[in-house]
């Protein structure tokens, strides 16, 4: 199932705002090549595009969440560059392409993640939003951050809490590694589109944060069936490589039929979620049954 046109239509818009994010940098010219590198890769681009057409969905015009959407990609850049690494994943294949520590060495990718980082935060407090959004938006960044971070503590060195079920300690890894940067990406569209004197805003902000939810969650378990069932070279990385590694995923605790299911149940959870927000929500109708029939 392709994108749908309306989705992607600000994307010539994202891709433009990541490239100059990139250009803007004051740093030697290789740490630039290695983060344009990992920031500028193919890719779908899923949470800047969420963070756009929430902004719409909250009320906004859309390119006033441009700052949002390049911090969020820089973000979820750093943690690809971050989580290829040999001591972590130690995939050398990403988005089709060697990975950066493959094509760049080992120490350039882990500068290169730490300056995504760091120019995310930038993106937020210089000087093009008001020192109120650019705190939200920062903090919004910083919680979606710390989750994913405690996320790929789960899934990677464990401490997982020991009364949860093996089916609920997968959804607790998903809902932090993947679904806490996804749910960040909403909450700060959000932000960036809601009118102060809307009687309806934290209405609007609590839709789009559980959608967010939802969408975080369901799109790490499709990611899961998508391991199990693609090949290498459709989803351009290594695939089964979660199994090889012991690792949690929601096929290898519940098997293939029942996360199949879970993903027809987080899907229609996360229409539901916009309810409230429905006359400006089409777009992410649109994205949910595209996440949810994705290849790759």
């Amino acid at each position: 199932m392709s994108a749908p046109a309306s989705l992607l239509e600000p994307l010539s818009r994202i891709e433009r705002a990541l490239e100059r994010s990139i250009t803007a940098q004051a740093t030697p010219a290789n740490l630039a090549d290695a983060m344009a590198y990992a920031l500028l890769a193919p890719g779908k681009r899923v949470r800047p595009l969420l963070a756009w057409h929430a902004c719409v969905a909250a009320g906004g015009a859309g390119p006033e969440s441009l700052p949002a959407c390049v911090a969020i990609e820089c973000v979820h850049a750093f943690s690809l560059v971050h989580d290829d690494l040999p001591a972590m994943d130690d995939d050398d294949l990403r988005r089709g392409r060697p990975t950066l520590h493959i094509a760049r060495g080992e120490a350039m990718a882990i500068l290169a993640g730490d300056a995504l980082l760091a120019m995310a935060f930038g993106e937020l407090t210089d000087g093009r939003l008001s020192p109120e959004l650019g705190v939200a938006l920062s903090r919004e960044l910083f919680e979606g951050t710390r989750g994913m971070i405690a996320g790929q503590v789960f899934d990677t060195l464990g401490d997982l809490p020991d009364q949860l079920s093996a089916l609920d300690q997968v959804r607790l890894i998903h809902a932090s590694k993947t679904g806490a940067l996804i749910t960040a990406a909403c909450r700060m569209g959000a932000l960036c589109g809601l009118r102060r004197d809307d009687p309806g805003a934290a209405q609007t902000f609590e839709a789009l944060t559980e959608f967010g939810r939802h969408v975080g969650l369901m799109f790490q378990v499709v990611d899961d069936l998508l391991d199990l069932t693609a090949t290498p070279e459709h989803a351009g990385k290594r695939t089964r490589k979660d199994d090889a590694a012991g690792k949690r995923t929601f096929p290898g605790v519940a098997g293939v039929e029942e996360t199949q299911r879970e993903i027809a149940r987080l899907r229609s959870a996360a229409v539901a979620a916009l309810e409230p927000v429905q006359a400006r929500a089409g777009v992410l109708r649109e994205l949910i049954e595209w996440l949810a029939a994705r290849t790759k």
